[in-house]
């Protein structure tokens, strides 16, 4: 279990954060064509909820989408979300152990990511960044921003809830340790990751029967 704790910058600072620490079995013991399947399901479920659609409606008075305009950014997963059931566009099929964290944002609205936990060095410290700080994200260098949650352990930054995941902890497809972090905007109310977690799990043992998970809430 890795260790992760808040610094002094978060302390009386309601910023919810859960983490799902999860060992996958073998990937011989994986069921890809299952998992697959429930992809469909899960985005032809939310085609024929939203043939109405309404950006404003749906994401209004989204916390997520309020927190992101802060920093002049759009949120991602609202962005993810019109292009799978808006545009019909392909899900990205490119790595199982990150696309149950992909389909999780799209179905759920939140805020996730996949890390490898075996590339993390020691113990997480999230953080309040005051400044901008460079790291390598997953196709770009990146940087914090100001106000931004962001974490690192004892080689560099991490995440960055703004900006993203970093390039070296980020889940390969043989990543077999795998933690997804669930982020909140401020004063979200924890429920939402609980829910969040429960449909992680869903969409990791449907890929995975014989998957550990483990998950709490900082």
């Amino acid at each position: 279990m890795i260790n992760i704790k808040k610094d002094i910058s978060l302390k009386d600072k309601n910023f919810p954060f859960g983490v799902a620490e999860v060992s996958f079995p073998p990937a011989e013991m994986w069921n890809e064509q299952a998992f697959r399947s429930l992809i469909d399901s899960e985005i032809n479920a939310l085609k024929e909820k939203h043939t109405d659609y309404d950006r404003k409606a749906v994401w209004g008075e989204n916390p997520y989408v309020r927190f992101f305009k802060k920093f002049k950014k759009t949120f991602p997963v609202m962005l993810q979300f019109e292009s799978a059931v808006l545009k019909d566009r392909p899900f990205p099929a490119f790595n199982p152990v990150a696309e149950v964290a992909f389909l999780m944002e799209i179905t759920q609205g939140v805020l996730s990511g996949a890390h490898d936990a075996d590339c993390i060095d020691g113990d997480v410290t999230l953080y309040l960044a005051t400044e901008k700080e460079d790291f390598e994200g997953i196709r770009e260098t990146l940087h914090t921003y100001p106000g931004d949650f962001c974490a690192r352990d004892s080689s560099g930054i991490i995440f960055s809830l703004i900006a993203g995941t970093d390039r070296r902890t980020s889940a390969k497809p043989d990543s077999t340790k795998v933690l997804y972090p669930v982020f909140a905007a401020p004063d979200m109310d924890t429920a939402i990751i609980l829910n969040a977690f429960e449909t992680l799990k869903k969409y990791i043992l449907t890929l995975a029967p014989g998957a550990e998970i483990k998950t709490y809430i900082l």
